[in-house]
């Protein structure tokens, strides 16, 4: 998370809470607890997610944070603009019969799961353990997601990656709280513990 080094409030918080939204909503998709009626809502709550993770990642940037910004600037592209697009997208092809191979989505998550499983030891080196929570439970989620849409695996791997992803909004959460309480108050509110690796 940014450091303050420029002057720049740390916008981490609303990141987290962004993340949190789109796993929460992915959540309840991959779980059935609402039908997929809801794309087109969800493509537009993912894209508003996407202009809150895109400043994140630009203003961590400028903090000199290369793990939060680089990971923030890639989920605001890639989990939230493009999936959101994506989910207008596969509607109107839904409702209008267009036939469309969304297994190139499965080769797009594979990338992004291998990518934040690598980074990871970079958030266990440098982060709180409470965000460590968050990357791990996304490097369950991403792989089951991109192996899913790949038709690897079947349905019944939709709960695993949807539970891991609400646990995910949970610590994201929980983050995002703990920044906010602990700054404003000039002491640890809510403990967020240490880096794993030291």
């Amino acid at each position: 998370m940014s450091g303050h080094g420029g002057g720049w409030a740390n916008p981490g918080p609303a990141g987290l809470t962004a993340l949190a939204i789109a796993c929460f909503t992915f959540y309840a998709v991959l779980t059935g607890k609402v039908d997929h009626s809801c794309i087109p809502l969800l493509g537009c709550w993912l894209i508003g997610g996407f202009i809150v993770q895109l400043i994140v990642g630009i203003v961590e940037i400028l903090e000199g944070n290369l793990l939060g910004g680089n990971v923030f600037t890639f989920f605001a592209a890639f989990f939230m603009l493009t999936g959101g697009l994506e989910f207008f997208v596969k509607y109107a092809g839904a409702v209008n019969g267009w036939t469309i191979d969304a297994r190139i989505d499965g080769w797009a998550w594979l990338v992004l799961s291998i990518t934040l499983i690598i980074w990871t030891f970079g958030y266990l080196k440098t982060a709180p353990l409470a965000l460590n929570m968050v990357v791990i439970a996304l490097d369950v989620a991403c792989p089951i997601v991109a192996f899913r849409d790949l038709g690897i695996l079947g349905a019944s791997y939709s709960a695993i990656a949807g539970n891991m992803l609400l646990l995910a909004g949970i610590f994201g959460i929980y983050v995002a709280a703990g920044i906010i309480l602990n700054g404003s108050f000039g002491k640890t509110i809510l403990p967020l513990g240490g880096p794993v690796i030291k």
